[in-house]
């Protein structure tokens, strides 16, 4: 499988990090792997990069639910910074809230990037699945 250049996971369970870092260094999926255990310092974290011209990681792997400031703030915030690289950005969460899925789509149907909408728990075959997508697409 091809590596991409970098993944990151905004989620504040460090069991969940811990499982998704797992499974993208077991499949040697990435070159980088970021961790933001909240939004905000996710948010920092990218402003800085666009500060710095850096690129912004090609997978975003983002919890709804988190302190501080939660997935959809994050969204809220990031679809204000100016990414010009088409960003994969994918919410894992435990909700399967309907208002949930539908603020989802209502960010999707708003974002430049690609936005997905996936139940955990969180599996290889989902995980090769997304980084294979981001590997063709920077192709």
């Amino acid at each position: 499988m091809k590596k991409i250049s970098s993944i990151c996971i905004i989620d504040d369970d460090p069991i969940t990090v811990f499982g998704i870092q797992h499974q993208i260094l077991h499949a040697e999926a990435s070159r980088s792997l970021l961790v933001h255990y909240n939004g905000k310092d996710a948010l920092e974290s990218f402003k800085y990069s666009l500060s710095q011209s850096l690129p912004i990681p090609q997978i975003i792997l983002l919890d709804i639910n988190m302190p501080i400031m939660d997935g959809w703030q994050f969204l809220e915030a990031f679809l204000e910074l100016p990414v010009k690289q088409n960003i994969d950005i994918y919410i894992l969460t435990s909700s399967i809230s309907e208002e949930d899925k539908r603020k989802s789509e209502q960010f999707k149907k708003r974002s430049p990037h690609r936005l997905e909408y996936l139940i955990k728990p969180f599996n290889q075959k989902q995980l090769l699945a997304i980084v294979q997508h981001a590997a063709v697409k920077s192709s």
